[in-house]
This record gives structure tokens, sequence and C-alpha cells, in this order.
């Protein structure tokens, strides 16, 4: 009230010197407003600018002088900013009348584009506060890797939608009840232009409560062709880098819809899994002798169970009066059996494989590709380029190796494997119908 009183007594003096000076009544009318609006303008910058300046100035000296981040925050998302713009605010609203005295008819039209600005203002400043929050959140173990950007998005629709509201009862003058009523019966078209976002809130609070998905979380979705870091969770969208640099974005409510594989259990149990078959020629499979026997005890890592299983097998043959002139006979080892020995010892031995998880070598179901050796053991380091060469050392050294069980590894032959089998250009057809029955055999 004091400022009106200031703007008021204002108004009559330009108003009398404006008369002394000569002026018509009519014209010192229009030329006294064009003079305060001009002085209010003036007044209205230079205390935007002061308040700013003294706002803004005083907040990031305190920011200084704390450990916390939320004053940082709270400044890089122009909090203060908008604050400050409440000084010029309360100006207009105390000068309009003074200003506009004379023309009383424009002063509500005025005041009510006063008061819409004030529900944008207020919408700019509660928004910019949710910002700094949610950064200040992201900032925090709780909320690091949580979707905060949807809760936020979520919040800043309803405060548009309130908005609106408030706005639209200023501009026409009914109450906000009337309006809502009239959105009553345009509920379903408001579902199906709001029903991504609608769907996208459900999915974030499902994502969020069930821990489905958290940002820096490795997903593989095939069916979008995502496979990479969670690098973004908003309200609608969820976006996926993927290795090769890429984004991937899938619809939020697609991770409750569809199937999708989180590996962030592998990462923080600390082991991947390696199952990865070697496919055994099965004819290269066979029995082993006194003298095989002998030839693989100088291979270090089985050198013991050979002996102890030469011994209890030469033990139960002996009980049984078992006649090993035929290998069959009895029980004997076979060389396919002695390289999974094999294979499970040196895994166990192995540097970079996880000894506290599941370590198994076994053997599946034959097929026409040979007989599958199936090695199934974690690695201690789930980085993904450390997994691979862990990988790929460990099926190096066991290929490299088969050999020294009198095993073969299945492989189809190849162009070079042909030429050898197949006759030259010049061999009569006698000789090629040989070679062909020779590769039947």
């Amino acid at each position: 009230m004091e400022t009106a009183n200031h703007f008021s007594s204002i108004n009559h003096w330009t108003y009398n010197h404006l008369i002394s000076w000569g002026v018509s009544e009519g014209t010192a009318v229009y030329l006294n407003m064009l003079l305060l609006l001009s002085i209010v303008l003036v007044l209205i910058y230079a205390a935007d600018a002061l308040a700013k300046r003294l706002l803004v100035g005083a907040a990031q000296k305190f920011s200084t002088k704390t450990s916390t981040q939320l004053d940082d925050l709270l400044i890089h998302n122009k909090v203060f900013h908008y604050l400050a713009k409440v000084v010029p605010l309360t100006i207009v609203v105390q000068a309009l009348p003074v200003v506009f005295s004379d023309f009383p008819a424009w002063v509500k039209p005025l005041r009510t584009l006063t008061d819409v600005y004030t529900v944008l203002l207020s919408i700019w400043v509660t928004r910019s506060f949710l910002r700094a929050l949610r950064d200040f959140m992201k900032t925090t173990a709780l909320f690091r890797d949580k979707p905060v950007d949807s809760f936020l998005q979520v919040i800043s629709i309803f405060l548009y939608f309130v908005g609106g509201l408030l706005i639209f009862s200023l501009l026409t003058g009914k109450e906000v009840w009337a309006f809502i009523t009239a959105m009553g019966a345009a509920s379903a078209i408001l579902l199906l232009v709001f029903k991504d976002t609608i769907l996208g809130f459900v999915a974030s609070i499902q994502v969020s409560t069930n821990d489905m998905v958290r940002i820096g979380d490795w997903i593989t979705m095939e069916k979008y062709g995502a496979d990479g870091d969670v690098v973004e969770i908003n309200l609608t969208t969820v976006k996926v880098q993927n290795f090769d640099k890429t984004i991937t974005t899938i619809p939020t409510y697609y991770l409750i819809s569809d199937s999708f594989k989180n590996w962030r259990g592998m990462q923080t149990a600390g082991g991947r899994r390696i199952k990865r078959s070697i496919l055994i020629k099965i004819s290269s499979i066979k029995y082993l002798s006194e003298e095989e026997i002998e030839r693989f005890s100088k291979i270090q890592l089985i050198s013991d169970y050979l002996q102890e299983r030469k011994a209890e097998i030469d033990k139960y043959n002996q009980a049984k009066q078992v006649d090993k002139s035929l290998l069959i006979n009895g029980r004997s080892m076979t060389n396919v059996g002695v390289f999974r020995r094999y294979i499970d010892a040196y895994i166990a031995q192995h540097e970079f494989t996880h000894k506290h998880m599941t370590m198994m070598v076994r053997q599946l179901e034959p097929t026409t590709t040979g007989m599958p050796i199936e090695l199934y053991v974690f690695t201690n380091d789930v980085r993904w380029e450390r997994y691979e060469q862990i990988m790929a050392d460990i099926f190096d050294h066991l290929l490299a190796a088969v050999k020294y069980f009198d095993l073969e590894v299945f492989e189809y032959p190849a162009a070079d494997d042909m030429r050898h089998i197949l006759p030259k250009p010049d061999t009569d057809r006698s000789s090629l119908y040989s070679a062909m029955e020779a590769m039947k055999n």
C-alpha cells in the first residue's frame, strides 16, 4: 500500500505540472499515463537487475561457505534468478491502478495478464527447484540409479496442468471446477492423447518399485536392437548406449510388457559365465592301453589322478577276474574321459576362474557334428574385454591340448582337404569312382 501511495503522489504531481505548463486536460491525461509508464518500466528494469544481483550474489557467497551441493544446484538451476522476479512483479501490481487511473477499463485486463504471469512464475520457480532437487538426489547413493527424471516429468506435467486450469479461470472468469467438469466429457480423447505418458508413468513406478532397471545397468533387448548401458530413464523412454556407441531408445512400458536381460546380477556377483563346447570327433574316442596311460601320466595336472584311477580299476578287474586281453572287458579308461579330467584340473588351477561359483565339465548328447564337451565355469573378472581374453586363452589351450589325448576336434572338410582326396584332373574315371567310394567310407 505504501508503494501504491508513492505512485499516487507521483501521479498527481506529474499531472499538475503538465496542466501548469499549459497542456490541455485531455492531452495531459495521455502524457501523464505515458510518463508514469516510462518511470515504472525504468523502475522494473532497475529492480529486476538489483534483485538478481543481491539475491543471486548472496546465494553464491553463501554456497561457498557450505559443503552441501544443494545450494550450488539451486543456483545452477536458476531458482534465485526466478525468485528475484518477484520484486519487479510486485512493483507492477502496485503501479497498475495508479498508472492507468484515468483509464479504468484497462486496469482489469492488465491485472489479469499480471495474474497469469504470476501463475507462470510460480510454475517456473517450482520447476527449477524440483530440477535442483533432482540433480541433488542423483548425487546420493540412494537415488543415483533410480529413474528420478520420470517422477520430475510427472510432477511437471501436473504443475502445467494446474497452471493451465488457473490461467483458463483467470482469462475466462469461470471457476476451475467448471473447466474440470467440461474436461470430463473429453476424458476419452485425453486418455488417447496422453496414452504414452500414462503408460510410461505406470511403467516408471513399476520399474522403480521392482528395481528392474537402474541407470548404468547393462541390458540386452534383442527385439529392439539394444545391447549396452542404460544412460537415461525418462517418463516415456529409456535410452541405452550400445557398445558400438549408438543410442537405442525404448518406450519405458516395453520394459514391462516385453522380455529383456539385465546383466546387473552378473556384475554384482563378480563372476561371468563361460558356456562353450569343444566338438570331439567320435571316431577318435577309444580305450586306453597301459602304454598310453603311461604316456598320459607325464601330463602333470592329471598325473596323480591317473595313478589313483589306474590302481582303482586294476583292483576291480583283478577282483572280478576280468580278461583284459580285450580292453572292452571290465573297466577301462578312455581318452575322452581323461581329457575331461584334465579340463577339470586345468580350470581349477586357472588364476582367472571364480573358485566359489559352479565349475563343471560335462558331456552333452552326441550329434552329427561330434560329441560336445561343454565347459561351464565363471571368470572372476566381469569386464567384457577381460572376459573375452580369459575365455579365448582357456580355449586356445584346450584346443591345442586335444591332440595330446589322441582326440580330434570335429570340423567340416575344407577346400584343401577335398583337393588331397580327389584325384587329379587327368586321372581316369575308374580312379575317380574309387576316390568317391573312399570318401563314403
